[in-house]
């Protein structure tokens, strides 16, 4: 038996999974923490990059997007397989086998992460009431800090109940982009063809910075952390070998997961590319503008209200899961347990507090600016997450039987480093 109770934090309920059960049962049983992980990675920092790149470049950095949301996919697994191999999340593993002077930098690190995350999606929610109801940005904000309640009741529940909730809005958010990408008519042929990357990314500077931009914006580092944890929510009974199986559908769930996040990305860039770029539009980047242009150029007002209503969607599911990550960051490193609604309320006031300064000193116009900041502060924390994970999965002392195969190992070490030299260099970009 699978049995890792004792090590789940206390607010996350067990989903008993029986091995006799048929293997469709078994995936819908193991379905949910992939989708928690997944609005990560459709949140509205992404937003941005995507629109860019369709607007300036069409459909060629489609594969950029789905080289990202690959890399992502092996990270999630390895995230997973530590959390369900060692029973410890990674902050957890961090704070056992790592210093103390390495874990409180690598603590405040994460913490700072989540805080800007959180950030991105508060302006992203705040964005989308302004657009649908014409709410002032400021009391936007405001609003967005009442889905901490609303977490709270759900998770009171039962995880089912919240995984439910954030399923309903992924399905949402994919309704709309798939009725946008309807009322679009983009060229399949190219989208087809840009799935293969061109030499032309690498050679082009313009495009190469915003390639860049989208792999830094794809991969979260809070969803390791979270991922990690949320795995332990199921647990095997009956099974030969328990941990195997429970890798096995916890892969599966993540793998889907993030495959519907690469269509929610891509059909913002292909949106971006058949509307944006095809009328000559080239440097349309801006949520606002996005929404502006999108109904008079398809003749439809429904295109405008599709587009903001999905961009609502996808920052409240990211804030949901933004504080939850940030309660299994400060449990694990510190082994500091607050109440969940105290920790949620803090990191909800640490985000929304720089949004309420800029709004009240510079007007809505810096928020595009905030946005900006925040991505380029996940990207700086990107590697203290990525590369604590591999060497982790990477380490027969830890990880046993189930480490790393020497592909695997190869594989995402190599991309451990690729994320962290790429996000160095947009970094380097942007302030020089």
């Amino acid at each position: 038996m699978l049995d890792m109770s004792k090590n789940i934090r206390d607010d996350i309920q067990l989903v008993e999974v029986k091995n006799n059960w048929s293997w469709f049962r078994k995936i819908l049983a193991f379905s949910g923490p992939g989708y928690l992980v997944a609005v990560g990675y459709m949140d509205p920092g992404n937003w941005a990059t995507d629109l860019a790149g369709g607007s300036m470049f069409g459909y060629q950095l489609l594969s950029v997007i789905l080289l990202s949301s690959l890399i992502a996919i092996l990270l999630q697994h390895l995230a997973a397989k530590l959390g369900i191999v060692t029973g410890k999340d990674l902050a957890q593993a961090s704070r056992d086998y790592y210093p103390k002077k390495y874990r409180i930098v690598l603590w405040l690190l994460a913490e700072v992460a989540i805080i800007a995350c959180d950030l991105a999606e508060v302006i992203g929610s705040a964005i989308a009431l302004q657009l649908l109801f014409k709410i002032p940005i400021l009391i936007g904000v405001l609003i967005t800090s009442l889905d901490v309640f609303l977490l709270l009741f759900l998770q009171s529940k039962g995880i089912k109940y919240l995984e439910a909730l954030i399923i309903s809005l992924i399905a949402l958010i994919v309704s709309c982009f798939a009725i946008e990408i309807f009322l679009s008519r983009p060229d399949m042929f190219s989208i087809i063809g840009s799935l293969l990357p061109s030499s032309r990314i690498i050679t082009d500077q313009s495009m190469l910075y915003i390639a860049i931009g989208i792999l830094g914006a794809t991969v979260m580092p809070h969803n390791l952390y979270l991922h990690s944890s949320l795995v332990q929510a199921r647990k095997i009974t009956g099974a030969k070998n328990p941990k195997n199986e429970a890798i096995k559908y916890a892969t599966i769930d993540s793998t889907i997961a993030l495959f519907i996040a690469t269509f929610v990305n891509g059909a913002i860039l292909i949106l971006a590319a058949a509307v944006f770029h095809k009328n000559g539009l080239h440097e349309v980047a801006e949520i606002q503008e996005a929404y502006r242009l999108l109904s008079p150029l398809l003749g439809t007002g429904l295109a405008g209200t599709l587009f903001a209503l999905a961009l609502l969607a996808s920052g409240h599911n990211s804030t949901v899961t933004g504080t939850m990550a940030g309660q299994i960051i400060m449990e694990g490193f510190i082994d500091l347990r607050l109440k969940p609604w105290q920790r949620r309320l803090i990191t909800r006031l640490l985000a929304i507090t720089p949004a309420i300064f800029v709004i009240l000193m510079f007007g809505d116009q810096f928020l595009g600016k905030l946005l900006v900041l925040s991505q380029v502060v996940l990207s700086l924390q990107l590697p203290f997450a990525v590369i604590p994970l591999v060497h982790f999965t990477n380490k027969r002392e830890i990880m046993g039987r189930f480490v790393n195969p020497l592909a695997i190992k190869l594989f995402a070490s190599f991309a451990a480093f690729s994320i962290t030299g790429l996000n160095t260099w947009m970094l380097y970009s942007i302030i020089k």
